[in-house]
């Protein structure tokens, strides 16, 4: 296996749900089996030393130690891009780049939720364990990725553990039913249809039964699954064959599935309001969206998609917005543990050299003197020898503590190399 160099700089690149549509993010995805094919053409190229894919529904980035900036782009742009047959030209706008520390902040606010489209969503951290760990069993991290993803992940455990954000996607929930309230008159005793089985559907579903809807009908492509939920709320439930019918006869439908394509056509709510007078509201809670965006221009009826939330949302529930600041602040502390981190891995060498050099000063004297040291006894011999020790540590722990502190983004190498040259050490920074 080519050696990975200690200390290679941190480069991401991607896009996601913020500045690309959809449909670019579906052509960039990495299935499962082309993952071995990407991680092989990655360690083939020389610019690149380690790499992790992270792809979701509403992500591809990848994550690589790198030779370079310049070299390290190009080489993740095209392992972005070229497996998908995509011109670089047409990621051009929506890509992004972070390096370094900006690499390691971008990376824990993702595994925190803080850069999903539902704020606070729980499966992203799991995916971003999952993306190490299929990178690592195609033998494709070394120290660099590993230490950042590990410290990644300890930053999504703390939002997690120390703040209220893993409820967001409830705020998510009553924002899209407060909506639905009023557009079609109360809920109470209404009839819903909610798609899907996952951790959203599952808070519909709740929630609605907390409104007083009369009836809710779970559907979701395993029968089954639509059976765990709805049992919970006392809820009927069937598969996706009885979309249609289920719709015709439903005041609110919501929607919130893992499929990549569209579930809901405009031709079906079309049909499903020809002779009727009550409105309809449809919430798409989908990432890729569920429910075909022509819906909305339907008479009678009105749809909401997860943009349309997040902007409720944000207007609504201060409460979310105060566990988004706390996540922030974890976010930024850990950054900077982990920049600490590796600064100190980075000077070690040069540290321990300096320690060496001191050691070896002090033997060098002690030697010179040894014949007139020589008339002491044991014990003024060995006080002596801790003075000198005493003297060497403390007139060496200065350097180091301003070396540590001095040391940061832009000038990692600057002050180590003064100081290797002041004390005549030689030094390679990595």
């Amino acid at each position: 296996m080519r050696r990975i160099a200690e200390h290679m700089p941190i480069l991401a690149i991607g896009i996601s749900h913020r500045r690309a549509p959809v449909e670019l993010i579906e052509r960039l995805a990495f299935a499962e089996e082309e993952l071995p094919k990407a991680y092989r053409r990655a360690l083939d190229d020389e610019a690149i030393g380690e790499a992790v894919i992270l792809s979701t529904c509403n992500r591809v980035e990848v994550y690589g130690s790198v030779t370079a900036y310049h070299a390290g782009f190009l080489a993740l742009k095209r392992l972005l891009c070229e497996p998908h047959g995509v011109d670089p030209i047409e990621v051009s706008e929506p890509l992004y780049s972070h390096f370094e520390d900006d690499a390691c902040r971008h990376l824990f606010a993702v595994a925190a939720g803080l850069d999903s489209m539902v704020t606070g969503e729980p499966q992203i951290l799991s995916q971003v364990r999952q993306a190490h760990r299929r990178a690592s069993d195609e033998g494709a991290t070394g120290p660099g990725v590993t230490a950042l993803f590990h410290a990644a992940a300890r930053a999504g455990r703390r939002v997690r553990a120390e703040t209220g954000l893993g409820a967001a996607p409830d705020a998510f929930v009553r924002a899209g039913l407060g909506l639905a309230d009023e557009d079609i008159g109360g809920l109470e005793g209404k009839r819903a249809v909610v798609i899907g089985a996952g951790q959203m559907a599952a808070l519909a579903v709740k929630q609605l039964r907390h409104r007083g809807v009369g009836s809710v009908r779970v559907l979701n492509r395993s029968p089954e699954r639509a059976r765990v939920i709805a049992q919970r709320s006392d809820a009927e439930h069937g598969d996706l064959s009885e979309l249609s019918e289920a719709i015709r006869h439903a005041d609110v439908v919501i929607s919130a599935t893992g499929a990549t394509g569209l579930l809901i056509h405009a031709s079906t709510v079309r049909e499903a309001m020809a002779g009727r007078t009550n409105p309809m509201f449809i919430l798409d809670m989908a990432v890729p969206r569920d429910v075909e965006p022509s819906v909305s221009g339907i008479e009678g009826v009105r749809l909401v998609d997860i943009d349309g939330l997040r902007a409720s949302v944000a207007q609504g529930d201060a409460r979310l917005a105060e566990e988004v600041a706390g996540a922030e602040s974890i976010v930024d502390e850990e950054v900077r543990r982990f920049a600490v981190r590796k600064r100190s891995e980075r000077l070690a060498p040069l540290i321990r050299a300096l320690r060496e050099r001191g050691e070896s000063v002090l033997a060098s004297e002690l030697g010179r003197f040894r014949s007139d040291l020589s008339e002491l006894t044991p014990d003024e011999r060995e006080a002596v020898e801790a003075m000198a020790r005493g003297i060497v540590s403390k007139l060496l722990h200065d350097p180091i503590v301003r070396l540590k502190d001095l040391s940061g983004p832009g000038n990692d190498t600057t002050y180590a190399k003064v100081l290797a040259e002041l004390f005549g050490i030689e030094h390679r920074p990595e």
